[in-house]
C-alpha cells in the first residue's frame, strides 16, 4: 500500500507526523483529517512497539522521533517518558490495533472529513 503525501513534501510530512504522533500520545486523543489520521496510525502503532519492547536501543530510537514535549501537568513528565511508562504497558498483551478512528462529517471551511483518532 502506498503512503499518502498528504501535499506535503517529505520534510514537511515527516514533521506533521512526528507532531502529530507525539499530541496522540501525550493527550492519548486528538481531532484530525481522515487522510492524516489513517497516516499517523502507522506511525503511533510503531511508537507503541517500541515501548513495548522497552529496552535502550528501542527508547532512543522512539527518542530520535517524538518531539520533546512536557506530558504531565503535575510532574515533568515527557512524552518519551509517559509513552514508556503508562501507554506502552497498557498494551502488552495486545498484538497492534493501539487506536480507534472515529469519523466525526465534513469540516465546514472546506469540506474535509474530520475525525478522532484516539487509543485503544
Amino acid at each position: 500500500m502506498a503512503k499518502a503525501k498528504l501535499g506535503r513534501t517529505t520534510d514537511q510530512r515527516m514533521a506533521l507526523l512526528r507532531n502529530l504522533a507525539t499530541d496522540l500520545i501525550v493527550h492519548e486523543r486528538i481531532e484530525t483529517t481522515e487522510a492524516k489520521a489513517k497516516e499517523l496510525r502507522s506511525v503511533v502503532d510503531k511508537m507503541i512497539t517500541l515501548g513495548k519492547r522497552g529496552d535502550l536501543h528501542a527508547r532512543r530510537q522512539a527518542e530520535s522521533f517524538l518531539r520533546k514535549v512536557e506530558a504531565g501537568e503535575e510532574e515533568t513528565q515527557t512524552a518519551l517518558q509517559k509513552l514508556f511508562a503508562e501507554v506502552a504497558p497498557r498494551y502488552e498483551d495486545r498484538q497492534g490495533g493501539y487506536t480507534r478512528i472515529l469519523k466525526l462529517g465534513a469540516r465546514r471551511g472546506d469540506g474535509a472529513n474530520m475525525v478522532i483518532i484516539e487509543l485503544v
